[in-house]
């Protein structure tokens, strides 16, 4: 993963810690409503994807484990990892795209309610995505997937294609560099990627026709489920995101000017919105800033938060960068990771940072998003996350106006009863995430993802569920709120 050049060393910390009695006056432990909902307390755990599906997308025992887990800590809301809405084969990353899915979904639900006690709301994110190839060997490259043209044959003076593919093959990357399209060459260094933009390919051009529907589909799934809302993925290097993004410049009236751009994300929420009705939780995360050349930038954000909020959105959650437009080469045989290059970096900080650190980098720009909501005369509920990992930061930001409800990722995964510690005055005894980003590197490579905290408690402890390789605890460890101890 890139990191910023400073290399400066920053330090999480424990902050202020509440007596139970401060914790219940505060503004983090107080209910908010979110469209027909209302969360207990404004505390959020993300989509985070665990990589515990089948390879089908089915939920399996170790799934229900993951967000059970999160759930005992008692958190104001869960929301379930990016879950396909297409039936296609996607590995082990859940799916929603068929009703044969509904059955381990709906025990999802109910292992969460049980563990919390009915007093957490459990939402399910549902995302799109499009065709990414394995970066391919140069010579399957040039024999298999590279499209013969006349630029090509022109360039080499030659009118047989095996003799065109052979010249290929035998030159620098620096040489190809000059004779490939920006294209082609990024395809053989990166593979192949599809982009919103390849509006020449009939799925491409169809999608403002097909993913409205797909998305309905998927929401209306969820709703039968038993999950109390959905979060729609519009954020990082996806589809939804893409249609957004300043780079889209598709000429169909989906790509371009502000409002052209925003024009299928609110398509898909209408769809949606018809399918499940007014009174369920329907909202979506997206990109307070891309963090990418000739990406959106916060004024961007700022309108499409806006022009969420106007057509109905029940929340609005932000994230920042993400994406594979600065991600870093992969080797042979492996796939292109949009958290690897500077907006990777903007998306999951590390300790390991510059001068402004990995802790609420993306507070600004979502303050910004949020006040452009209240002055349209509007109160969206907005969640921030990003770096949050004690109390004293989350109520600050609820305190100085930069969100309503905060979202903790990595700090609910190093420890999930953290907000439930805090609440009953036990928060010296959290288990603070370090943001080395162990985690990220597992979810890199889609080995089930764990915290490193997890395995320096009761390391004596042989009954613990593993992870396949039985390296790993699979799930953090139990804490008993009567007593405190051990986790």
């Amino acid at each position: 993963m890139w990191r910023p050049p400073e290399r400066i060393r920053h330090q999480p910390s424990f902050g202020h810690v509440p007596s139970a009695a401060q914790a219940a006056a505060s503004r983090l432990f107080s209910s908010v409503p979110v469209g027909a909902l209302t969360l207990a307390q404004r505390t959020w755990v993300p989509a985070m994807v665990p990589w515990r599906a089948t390879e089908d997308g089915f939920v399996t025992g170790d799934v229900i484990d993951w967000y059970a887990r999160f759930a005992r800590g008692r958190p104001g809301a869960i929301v379930v990892e990016a879950t396909g809405i297409r039936d296609i084969p996607s590995g082990p990353l859940l799916r929603i795209g068929h009703d044969r899915f509904l059955p381990g979904l709906h025990k999802l639900v109910e292992a969460v309610r049980d563990a919390s006690g009915g007093k957490t709301k459990l939402l399910i994110q549902i995302i799109d995505f499009l065709s990414i190839r394995r970066r391919p060997p140069k010579d399957k490259y040039f024999q298999r997937f590279l499209a013969i043209t006349d630029t090509h044959r022109r360039a080499l003076a030659t009118s047989d294609d095996n003799e065109v593919r052979a010249q290929l093959f035998a030159m620098s990357d620096e040489d190809l560099a000059q004779v490939l399209t920006p294209r082609e060459f990024e395809s053989y260094q990166f593979g192949d990627r599809e982009r919103v933009t390849d509006t020449h390919l009939p799925h491409i051009r169809d999608l403002q026709r097909v993913l409205p529907g797909l998305f309905a589909d998927a929401a209306a799934r969820a709703k039968e489920a038993g999950f109390d809302g959905v979060e729609l993925h519009y954020a990082h290097a996806y589809t939804m995101a893409s249609f957004l993004s300043r780079i889209n410049t598709r000429d169909d009236g989906y790509g371009g000017a502000r409002e052209n751009r925003a024009k299928l994300p609110l398509e898909v929420f209408a769809a949606v919105r018809e399918r499940v009705g007014k009174d369920y939780a329907l909202g979506c995360r997206y990109l307070a800033d891309e963090c990418i050349d000739g990406g959106n930038d916060v004024a961007d954000a700022t309108y499409f938060g806006v022009a969420f909020a106007r057509a109905g959105m029940d929340f609005i959650s932000t994230s920042r960068g993400g994406k594979f437009d600065d991600a870093k080469q992969p080797n042979v045989g492996g796939v292109s990771y949009p958290y690897t290059g500077p907006s990777g970096y903007e998306c999951m900080p590390q300790y390991i940072s510059d001068e402004k650190g990995p802790f609420g980098r993306n507070k600004a720009p979502t303050k910004a998003i949020r006040e452009a909501i209240h002055a349209a005369g509007l109160s969206t509920p907005v969640v921030c996350t990003g770096g949050v990992h004690n109390f004293e930061m989350a109520e600050a930001m609820l305190a100085d106006g930069a969100c309503d409800i905060v979202g903790t990722a990595r700090q609910s995964l190093a420890d999930p009863d953290w907000t439930l510690k805090t609440q009953l005055g036990l928060g010296a005894s959290v288990r603070v995430c370090e943001y080395t980003n162990y985690c990220e590197g597992l979810d890199q490579k889609h080995k089930p993802v764990t915290c490193k905290l997890w395995d320096q408690v009761e390391r004596d402890d042989t009954h613990t569920k593993r992870t396949s390789d039985g390296k790993r605890r699979a799930t953090a460890p139990a804490w008993d709120p009567a007593t405190g101890t051990p986790g």
